[in-house]
């Protein structure tokens, strides 16, 4: 499978001269996610760590609950691109033919699986309370975000999802072209590696979106952290879900938006809301 990058010749400018180069730059590939034969989407992604990718996918879009309703999921390179081809349990996949049945006909306008405005901002369970972590643990965590970026390094063009484990530090982090598809690797690593959403913070290098949000709270995080700001609905969907959003997390500094009181100060408190 690709390594997630490929050289490309260039012609450069520098000190005021033209020079030949070669830069890396990320793979992007049509990568079609197919359920016992019938293709549910087409998603341009990173070619590399596909499986989680398609676990994760799977997840996120609530086509399965758990890991266990997945007999098998194959890569299969073609001419156009590459398909992740998902064999589900018998009853998962009697549930999933039923939904697709369902959803033939409406007019759809651009989200995969989506029949209605109100399926879009589909209502979530709430994150359960018990971890917190002062600022000096997400300090430390955006930290050791970049450094284990090496896609990005290479390329300086990939985003990237990580999850911080206090006490641990970085458990796992997936990087690709596409935020979604990042944070959709990252759950499926973290399912693959039986690693509880709950234990720790959600990392991203994008802006938060509310389809972050959803698929952070179906993890099962209870912390999200951004290096940017969120959308209006990223942060009304957090607050329903008892999501505790922190955004434009750069360096030293960082704003919580919701759920305040899993970030304690350095006297051990925590404020219980957002002035």
């Amino acid at each position: 499978m690709a390594s997630g990058a490929r050289p490309a010749p260039l012609l450069a400018f520098r000190d005021g001269r033209l020079a030949t180069e070669e830069r890396q730059i990320p793979e992007e590939t049509a990568i079609a996610l197919v359920y016992d034969g019938v293709t549910q989407a087409v998603m341009m992604a990173t070619p590399a760590d596909l499986e989680d990718f398609a676990l994760g996918f799977t997840l996120t879009e609530g086509i399965i609950a758990g890991a266990g309703e997945i007999r098998e999921i194959a890569v299969r390179p073609e001419a156009d691109g590459i398909a992740l081809c998902v064999t589900l349990s018998a009853r998962r996949a009697f549930d999933h033919a039923r939904r697709r049945r369902l959803l033939t006909g409406p007019t759809g306008c651009g989200l995969c699986g989506v029949d209605s405005l109100a399926a879009a901002v589909r209502p979530l369970c709430r994150v359960a309370d018990g971890l917190t972590v002062d600022p000096g643990e997400i300090i430390a965590a955006l930290a050791a975000l970049g450094p284990a970026q090496t896609l990005n390094h290479r390329t300086r063009a990939v985003h990237g999802a990580g999850f911080w484990v206090p006490g641990q530090g970085l458990a796992a982090l997936r990087e690709d072209v596409g935020r979604h598809n990042a944070l959709d690797k990252l759950v499926g690593a973290l399912s693959r590696a039986g690693i509880a959403g709950a234990a720790g913070v959600v990392l991203l290098t994008s802006r938060v979106s509310v389809e972050m949000v959803q698929k952070t709270v179906l993890l099962g995080a209870p912390i999200l952290v951004a290096v940017s700001a969120p959308t209006s609905l990223a942060v009304a969907t957090a607050e329903r879900a008892g999501l505790t959003l922190v955004a434009v997390a750069r360096d030293t500094e960082f704003e919580v938006f919701t759920h305040p009181r899993r970030i304690t100060a350095p006297d051990g408190t925590a404020p219980d809301q957002v002035p």
